[in-house]
């Protein structure tokens, strides 16, 4: 693996890719894939037709990702993942074409992404290539049709985790919160609080709900819950905003 091309391709819509990420995936000659076990077989067989769009004629390898110990303290968990990560792609790799290989990543690789960690793991270093993608952010906010940022306001992104750990960050406007699978919002205190959340976000299968979060709490909770159930997986994210902000 002389050269590692991460191509971000949006939250799940087919046109999420870009023109660039197209040429990239025709250029390479191997593609990697995730599959990511039962109940989530199109998370790859959207990848697969990203690649038949693009026109690519690369080999295609699969690797199966590894469940991380939940036993573990979270950054070791997250550490060891990570190294079985880098070895099942060179596992997967091996006898493959000569030439670039490209690894299509959800989103994209630069935010809250580990693929680049991940390969910082590879010896020896392959040549890294990033080519961007739709980010979670733009598609919410585009869905919603609402600005990113309040008039000259900081906007603080961070994790599920995060936001049960430690609350509501001081000084904080906007709040976009990614990783979440526990609805974290439910412990906060919802007065001046408005959400706009989001699922399958350029989708089809596309949900979307907003309003004073007291009120839609339990409204993203349910949609949440029969979207999971009716497809196996769900990535969503979602804004927070203090009204008086606005």
């Amino acid at each position: 693996m002389t050269e590692l091309w991460l191509i971000g391709i949006g939250t799940g819509g087919v046109s999420h890719i870009t023109l660039q990420g197209q040429e990239a995936l025709r250029d390479a000659a191997t593609i990697l894939i995730p599959r990511k076990g039962a109940g989530k077989h199109d998370l790859a067989e959207i990848r697969e037709r990203l690649i038949v769009q693009a026109g690519a004629s690369a080999q295609v390898r699969y690797f199966d990702m590894p469940v991380r110990d939940e036993s573990l303290p979270y950054q070791d968990r997250v550490s060891v993942w990570h190294d079985e990560i880098a070895r099942r792609w060179v596992a997967a790799l091996e006898g493959a074409n000569e030439g670039p290989v490209a690894l299509l990543v959800w989103g994209d690789p630069g935010l809250y992404d580990s693929t680049l960690r991940i390969a910082e793991r590879i010896e020896p270093k392959p040549l890294l290539r990033i080519v961007p993608g739709v980010t979670a952010l733009q598609a919410l906010t585009a869905a919603h049709a609402i600005p990113f940022n309040t008039v000259d306001g900081p906007v603080t992104v961070t994790t599920g985790r995060r936001l049960r750990e430690g609350g509501w960050p001081d000084g904080t406007e906007t709040l976009v919160v990614m990783l979440d699978g526990q609805c974290s919002f439910k412990a906060l205190d919802p007065e001046d609080l408005h959400i706009w959340w989001g699922g399958f976000l350029g989708m089809p299968e596309q949900v979307l709900e907003a309003g004073p979060l007291r009120d839609a709490t339990p409204k993203i909770i349910a949609k949440r819950a029969a979207a999971r159930d009716a497809h196996g997986w769900i990535m969503d994210t979602y804004l927070l905003r203090r009204m008086t902000a606005t």
